[in-house]
């Protein structure tokens, strides 16, 4: 699974760079460019829960392999595209669909025990990140040939292609492994039972979803999806997804004019930016690393780690805000990157922990949803902070982070009582 992962976003990191070059070649106004950008996260934001749910109920194996191919489709028409109207369509396509990374952390998440679980997800998105930093280097070198980005979407797209043969391959049954782990614990994990009883399914009913439901009738499926999409929506969650909306807001708003802003505060050009950027991702894999031994630290206390750690980014992007010196904003940069990978990490745990694991594909399909809202929030946001100071959109990130820990700590004693119940398993 780390390994598609890696293949899976060095694959689209090679593309994404040079679509608003190719697009622009296709004749495309500004404003359409702009449009069908945004394309692909509206898509993101409607698809996300439904996809993810749909994981939950005709299981991981199915669903992962569905939008493997699919998504591999929608590059192979990215490659093709000769028009403005058949790239909008390939960005639709690839929206819709290309949730592989989101299912792929939902099994595993039913493979590892909630114990390992902050480990294993460092360690996957350390090799996702590996694929980011390299991925851009070898889609600018290929984009220097004679029709480099219809070449690179094709590599892409057959990248997709060998994650799915290796998908095929996986050694494990989601009979026997999915979400095993939970139904023994459920008896220890009152607190996780009596806080989503809508969201948890019972064993036997798991496994005839595993078994079954591919087979069955879309309008079950259908009605299925919406039940537990509906459980979600009615359980006690609501401070688990406003905690994530907030920093990623926070986060994409100190991202949002990085580059403008050294320029204009420091005089540093673009390049300097960019180095500064991928420095930033190279430690954040570091930091993905690192998480199995920050974890035992903590004593697995997800919600402790979480709320330090979005601790340490508010005050980290207030001292980027009020930086002097550009020394200031690479120290800033530097520990940035572990907070924010630690704090991602965490916020998908507690998610589960708090949610239940047996619905954990719905679970992050609504969190990538919520992810979505922020991306589409945050750039507006960070124009208006823009007209007044080119410190205004983190120092807006600021608040709102504090506002994250505030919530956070409000409900301290939900997230404790959870807590202790996980160090007894």
């Amino acid at each position: 699974l780390f390994l598609p992962s890696f293949q899976d976003l060095f694959g689209v990191s090679m593309v994404v760079p040079l679509m608003n070059l190719h697009i622009k070649s296709l004749g495309a106004s500004h404003t359409v460019a702009g449009i069908i950008g945004s394309l692909y996260g509206v898509m993101q934001l409607f698809s996300s829960t439904f996809v993810g749910c749909w994981s939950d109920v005709v299981g991981r194996r199915y669903s992962l392999l569905a939008c493997i191919l699919l998504s591999a489709l929608g590059y192979f028409l990215l490659g093709a595209s000769t028009t403005v109207f058949l790239f909008a369509i390939s960005r639709v396509s690839v929206g819709i669909f290309k949730h592989t990374l989101s299912i792929s952390k939902a099994l595993l998440s039913d493979l590892v025990s909630e114990r390992d679980r902050p480990l294993v997800m460092g360690r996957f998105n350390a090799a996702s990140s590996v694929g980011f930093i390299l991925g851009p280097v070898v889609g600018g070198y290929l984009a220097e040939f004679e029709g480099g980005f219809y070449r690179t979407s094709f590599i892409c797209a057959s990248i997709f292609l060998l994650n799915g043969g290796l998908v095929c391959m996986l050694p494990w049954s989601e009979e026997n492994t999915g979400n095993r782990k939970h139904y023994q614990d459920k008896g220890t994990n009152s607190f996780s039972a009596k806080s989503s009883h809508d969201v948890h399914l019972t064993s036997g009913t798991s496994r005839a979803v595993t078994n079954s439901s591919f087979f069955q009738s879309p309008w079950i499926q259908v009605a299925t999806m919406l039940k537990k999409i509906k459980g979600i929506a009615c359980s006690n969650l609501w401070d688990v997804f406003l905690v994530r909306f907030l920093m990623s807001v926070a986060i994409l708003l100190y991202y949002s004019n990085f580059t403008l802003a050294l320029e204009e505060r420091f005089g540093v050009k673009p390049l300097f930016a960019g180095y500064l950027i991928s420095y930033s991702s190279a430690l954040g894999v570091l930091a993905g690393c690192l998480l199995g031994p920050i974890t035992r630290l903590y004593q697995h206390n997800t919600y402790r780690l979480l709320l330090h750690s979005s601790t340490f980014t508010c005050v980290l992007i207030l001292l980027y805000a009020s930086a002097l010196s550009m020394w200031m904003v690479i120290l800033s940069s530097t520990f940035l990157a572990f907070s924010t990978t630690i704090g991602r990490t965490c916020i998908l745990d507690l998610e589960l922990t708090v949610g239940g694991s047996e619905a954990s594909g719905t679970l992050l399909g609504v969190g990538q949803s919520v992810t979505s809202v922020g991306r589409i929030i945050a750039p507006l946001l960070s124009g208006i902070a823009q007209e007044f100071s080119p410190c205004g959109p983190p120092s807006l990130a600021v608040g709102l982070a504090l506002v994250a820990i505030v919530i956070m700590n409000a409900n301290k004693q939900k997230y404790c009582s959870h807590g202790s119940v996980k160090l007894k398993n």
